[in-house]
């Protein structure tokens, strides 16, 4: 399939999506989504999950494949306003770095596709020891870009990815580049690339993939949101699942946007100016 064929008008769909990593709920938090989506105790892990937020990341691609029905249970097994994310495999960004790319996306973007509309963005994470090499990343996004039209993030962890001529290639190809906390290197708090994706990826702080965020923070995350790009679609995606805080961390932040923007709303009714 061609990137053409692969784009997708999604007006209905909601422009947050607020998700964990995989779709585990820890038991102290298996009854907030309960109560939240009324699921019933027959439900599987996922319909669970869904029931109360619109979006996991994938990650299990990242070292292995899956079989098409597995994606396809994936997909049957949530709402129509469900997306997945889905992260590259560590065998075309971290085995051959990005080189010779052609034959193991064609292979990877393949099996993703049988999930059909619930496909959301291809995650692309590269390893700290990835130093940004012009001509090799152009060479590997265009052929991405070639084969895929829809959305793309990468996180890379590396400072040299961190100049203005990569944000530029990533602006030219329409990929976002990841937002992650904690920040390393110190750009990585900051969004670039596409206008009309932002992704963030929390892994929890100080203490990464454990740490679960208080209310302040999730506040602040809750701001940056809200100053994302207009008609752009924002991904925000726990990482800190090692605690078990991610699902929680979701549902709370979930809440925070939900009730602002009620917020929103009753002001607008108001006449209040808005900032």
């Amino acid at each position: 399939m061609r990137a053409a064929a692969a784009k997708k008008s999604r007006p209905s769909r909601p422009q947050l999506f607020i998700g964990t990593a995989g779709w585990t709920v820890p038991r102290e938090h298996q009854r907030s989504f309960a109560r939240e989506g009324k699921t019933p105790s027959s439900a599987s892990g996922l319909e669970r999950y869904a029931s109360a937020l619109r979006c996991a990341e994938i990650n299990t691609t990242f070292y292995r494949r899956h079989k098409p029905g597995t994606f396809e249970r994936w997909r049957d097994s949530v709402p129509e306003d469900f997306e997945f994310a889905v992260k590259m495999p560590g065998a075309i960004t971290h085995e051959t770095n990005l080189s010779s790319p052609r034959a193991a996306l064609d292979e990877f973007l393949g099996d993703v596709r049988h999930l059909g509309k619930k496909l959301g963005p291809i995650l692309v994470q590269l390893p700290p020891s990835a130093v940004f090499d012009a001509r090799r990343c152009g060479t590997f996004f265009r052929i991405l870009r070639d084969l895929h039209a829809g959305p793309i993030a990468c996180e890379p962890r590396h400072e040299s990815w961190y100049e203005e001529r990569v944000s530029e290639l990533f602006a030219r190809h329409d990929i976002a580049r990841v937002v992650a906390d904690p920040a390393r290197p110190h750009g990585a708090s900051e969004p670039a690339g596409s206008k009309a994706l932002v992704y963030l990826r929390l892994h929890g702080s100080p203490r990464r993939y454990w740490s679960p965020y208080d209310h302040r923070r999730l506040e602040e995350w809750a701001e940056s949101i809200a100053r994302a790009p207009k008609r752009s679609v924002v991904w925000c995606v726990f990482d800190n699942t090692a605690s078990g805080a991610a699902a929680g961390d979701a549902l709370k932040l979930l809440k925070i946007m939900k009730r602002r923007s009620r917020g929103k709303g009753r002001a607008l009714r108001e006449g209040k100016k808005l900032p």
